[in-house]
């Protein structure tokens, strides 16, 4: 599955219940993303039920998702590493791994060249304000660190927690009833620029 492009991304996952699955079938997998293309991210079964119920065949449940955010993708190049998206992986811990120059690719959301660059992606269904500390009336207001909001990423300001919980938050905030979304500064340090890369484009006007 390479989309119509002349590379393929692959990866071997570290949980348990896929590679037993990965075992049974003798065979790599090629699949899509568990969810409606756009829409947010799932990290437990029930997002997955939620947002595919009675349009596939069966869902196998290993759990919440620890890391909360998709999968860091690299091209490696002959010189260099570019970091296609980011994700859990930083890219400091790559550069220290490789010792190679590491390039951050911007993708411009129109000719994508990895899963996850489109300029509106990860979306709930309301409308995404960004670095808000005080939030409107109509708001559902997810907060980080010392600003509560209605749900918190964590409450002491953990970068790797605020990932692992960054999209059942937009799931329970789709669901609030507010109108719209409200969300508290995030850091771009280490894992915070993966979660403001998902930010950004759940954010994103919606063509």
């Amino acid at each position: 599955m390479t989309a119509g492009l002349d590379k393929v991304a692959v990866r071997m996952p570290s949980h348990p219940v896929i590679r037993e699955l990965l075992k049974i079938c003798g065979c790599p997998l090629a699949a899509p993303s568990a969810n409606k293309s756009g829409s947010i991210s799932p990290t437990t079964a029930l997002h997955v039920k939620d947002s595919l119920d009675g349009k596939i065949a069966a869902i196998l449940d290993g759990g919440v998702s620890d890391k909360g955010i998709e999968s860091t993708i690299i091209s490696v190049e002959a010189d260099e590493i570019k970091i296609l998206r980011p994700g859990p992986i930083t890219t400091e811990q790559i550069a220290a791994a490789t010792h190679l120059p590491i390039v951050e690719y911007k993708a411009n959301g129109q000719n994508p060249v990895a899963p996850g660059q489109m300029a509106s992606h990860y979306a709930p269904s309301q409308p995404v304000r960004l670095d808000v500390s005080k939030k409107d009336e109509d708001e559902w207001h997810i907060g980080f660190g010392k600003i509560t909001g209605d749900d918190n990423l964590s409450s002491s300001g953990d970068l790797t927690e605020a990932a692992a919980n960054l999209f059942s938050a937009l799931h329970k905030a789709e669901k609030s009833g507010y109108a719209r979304i409200a969300i508290a500064p995030i850091p771009l340090n280490g894992i915070g620029k993966a979660i403001n890369d998902r930010l950004g484009r759940a954010a994103a006007p919606r063509n």
